[in-house]
């Protein structure tokens, strides 16, 4: 049994830590400028929107099965245990990729703040990217530390993941007011992408297509229900807050980049970090630092949040019986899904070696999986929300049809926003290891009656009724 330790605050640092990661420092500089300022910042708001829609899905059902496990489990109950499978599977891709998506940007801050302090031992290049010995070696432990942090228990990482989002809120919004304050909004540098960009749908749906990586992370929430010290329809009102701060935050950062770099910077490709540059050229060396250690907590708050969610949903995939039992062996002593978390480490412990470059395949990869999960949130709740109250749920509707949308902009070939070649093949790999445990595992949930799964999955007793802990 997981311990009731989570509290409000810490539900609200883990959904804001793991929205805001390593892309809301990289992505101003590599991919929302260049697809323009006023069309980003139009993308992203709407994606806020899109996503506080689909957040009253999850309200209602969280407070139906307030159980670890969240999509999961509203997916099993709504259309059975094989929707389950298929829905948490690929919901776990979205979580787990951005566990070593943020570890990576580790070696980025310290190249930039520190240039060559870790190019050393060099590897091999790969795609472009060159592979440093010492760059391995700072992801490598930042992954493996989190995950023994997880094990030892959610309490102690929920106090770490509290100070790191503070600090990252408090710097990134430190340094937009001093940037406004000294320059103002209508400055030469800003005035280039807004005289030289227009409005352009393309452009916008480009970035659209990426808002389910972008705000994952309110979502995390429903995996670690089962550790909420307090009512589930305070942690709804909490997600969508953290949307609302998540959005704020993007477009806080976005915007100050633009106060130091002009759009033949951006489109030139001579800038490797947009936002440190900017940062660098007002207030120096000492506030490039300070956006490190903002960067530095965006990706701890990234990897700590991620390994917390996604072993959750492992973990109550395997209580299920849905996955092996392996993924559901707690830890003796601090009661933690040791073997899940193990897991995560091993597959994130790939990422590294194939340098930057695997930066921009999870993006996509995530948008899949938490599209996919978003798309079976809000139809479990059209059906259980009509079979309850006879009605049509209307945020059900809205939050069905901007999943196959979101889906559609990343599957359909051709687009602007769709998957690279690599992100697919990491899709297709991943649903390949899935079905793998469908087909070629005796999963013991084939053995179960539809009571003792709901027992086991709801916490659901045979009359219907949530028990207790």
């Amino acid at each position: 049994m997981l311990k009731k330790e989570i509290k409000k605050f810490d539900i609200l640092s883990l959904a804001i830590g793991a929205i805001i990661g390593t892309g809301a420092f990289l992505l101003p500089g590599t991919m929302f400028l260049q697809a323009g300022m006023l069309n980003s910042i139009i993308a992203i708001l709407t994606g806020g929107f899109i996503m506080v829609g689909i957040e009253k899905n999850y309200g209602y059902l969280l407070k139906k099965f307030p159980v670890a496990g969240g999509e999961y489990a509203f997916a099993y109950d709504a259309f059975g245990w094989k929707h389950a499978l298929v829905c948490g599977w690929f919901l776990t891709l979205a979580y787990l990729s951005l566990v070593p998506f943020n570890a990576t940007g580790l070696g980025f801050v310290a190249g930039f703040v520190a240039p060559g302090l870790l190019k050393v031992g060099y590897l091999y290049t790969i795609a472009g990217s060159s592979i440093y010995l010492g760059e391995l070696g700072i992801a490598i432990f930042a992954l493996c530390f989190f995950a023994y942090l997880n094990v030892k228990g959610v309490k102690l990482a929920s106090n770490f993941q509290n100070i790191m989002v503070m600090l990252l809120v408090g710097i990134v919004f430190l340094f937009l007011s001093l940037a406004i304050a000294k320059v103002g909004i209508h400055n030469p540098y800003t005035t280039t992408f807004l005289n030289g960009q227009s409005v352009n749908l393309p452009n916008i749906l480009m970035i659209l297509s990426i808002a389910p990586m972008l705000f994952v992370g309110f979502d995390c929430i429903p995996q670690v229900a089962e550790e909420l010290n307090f009512e589930a329809e305070e942690a709804s009102k909490l997600a969508i807050f953290s949307i609302f701060i998540g959005a704020l935050i993007y477009c806080s950062i976005l915007f100050f980049t633009s106060f130091g770099v002009t759009l033949k910077d951006i489109t030139s490709g001579n800038i490797s970090w947009a936002t440190g540059y900017t940062v660098e050229y007002y207030f120096g060396k000492i506030g490039l630092w300070s956006l490190a250690l903002a960067l530095f907590s965006a990706i701890i708050a990234g990897i700590n949040g991620f390994y917390m969610a996604s072993s959750r949903l492992l973990f109550a995939m395997a209580r299920g019986k849905i996955l092996p039992d392996f993924f559901g062996e707690l830890d003796p002593k601090y009661h933690t899904p040791k073997n899940a978390i193990l897991f995560i480490l091993a597959i994130s412990l790939i990422a590294p070696w194939f340098g930057r470059n695997v930066l921009s395949w999870i993006v996509g990869t995530s948008s899949v999986g938490a599209s996919i999960g978003y798309l079976y949130t809000s139809l479990s709740s059209y059906k259980l929300y009509k079979e309850e109250y006879g009605k049509i749920y209307l945020p059900s509707v809205f939050g069905s049809v901007a999943g196959v949308i979101f889906l559609m902009l990343l599957l359909i070939p051709g687009l602007k926003s769709s998957l690279s070649f690599a992100s697919t093949i990491i899709v297709v790999a991943w649903g390949i290891l899935g079905y793998s445990f469908y087909k070629f595992y005796d999963l013991k949930v084939i053995h179960y009656s539809r009571e003792e799964l709901d027992e086991l999955i709801l916490n659901r007793d045979k009359d219907g009724n949530f028990k207790e802990k």
